[in-house]
């Protein structure tokens, strides 16, 4: 989904109807609203060890006792400010966040210099080197390094979230370790449904976690099809999930996305919160 012509496609349709918002996300992601009764949180860099090298990462939680941890994985743009941003929001809620680099392999981030401004045909190529067998060797090591943290609660489930080509990580996330992952939330994913053999949603049998799917207007559009096959699965595998497409644009959620859509934004984020709040426990 995160192609040349689509967010070309993306820019013209929904340009003058989220002008405003647009605008906004220029500022940055300084604009994301403040959480009420926002916890201290305290954030680091940090350098995770995995089977093929070391990660960097972005790890923040509030500042006292221990919380369920979440890992993010971020859209085709990186690890950048914007899903800082967002790390720290999600942490003052009360959650141990991690926020990765999912091409460590390539370079450090950030791996895109220009944010989400960054032209697509520039970090195609990084999103190109990674496969489901990269994401799930991650996954598996994420997790481990999330347990082994002082700020994370143990006795309690993981989420996990993923944008845009983050979508379909989560959903491997979610089925290569279905007993820690209790909740997972996919933002505009791509790709979530395929025709090869490594579909992300033929894992959905493997998991145990329950599910938010927010699916951009214009995915739905080229593929309307996709969230029918994933409501089937989920339910054939006795899995609660959150299926619904939002009127906004593929990349609707980071906050320096040209598509940013605040009021959208918040709805999604207010839905992953509530599945966190029931599914984390």
């Amino acid at each position: 989904m995160c192609d040349q012509d689509h967010f070309e496609d993306d820019l013209k349709k929904y340009s003058r109807r989220d002008f405003g918002a647009m605008a906004a996300a220029a500022v940055g992601a300084a604009m994301l609203p403040r959480t009420a009764n926002a916890a201290e949180v305290s954030g680091r860099d940090v350098v995770i060890e995995t089977p093929d090298g070391k990660c960097d990462a972005y790890f923040v939680a509030p500042k006292t006792g221990k919380h369920p941890a979440v890992l993010i994985w971020p859209d085709i743009f990186g690890l950048r400010p914007a899903f800082r941003q967002m790390g720290n929001r999600l942490a003052e809620s009360g959650y141990s966040v991690l926020v990765v680099n999912p091409f460590y392999r390539t370079q450090k981030a950030p791996t895109a210099p220009k944010g989400a401004n960054t032209p697509i045909p520039d970090v195609i190529p990084l999103a190109r080197s990674l496969n489901a067998k990269t994401q799930t060797t991650d996954s598996k090591a994420f997790i481990a390094w999330l347990d082994a943290q002082p700020q994370v609660d143990k006795s309690k489930k993981i989420g996990t979230t993923g944008y845009c080509m983050g979508g379909p990580i989560v959903m491997r996330t979610a089925a290569a370790v279905p007993d820690r992952v209790g909740a997972g939330a996919t933002f505009h994913g791509g790709g979530l449904v395929t025709d090869k053999p490594d579909s992300p949603h033929l894992l959905i049998p493997k998991m145990k976690a329950q599910f938010l799917n927010a699916v951009a207007e214009n995915d739905d559009e080229r593929d309307p099809e996709a969230k029918e096959v994933l409501k089937k699965a989920f339910a054939d595998a006795g899995l609660t999930a959150e299926i619904e497409v939002y009127p906004a644009a593929h990349g609707w959620c980071p906050p320096d996305t040209k598509v940013y859509n605040q009021k959208q934004a918040e709805k999604a984020w207010a839905r992953m919160l509530a599945l966190f709040k029931q599914s984390l426990v």
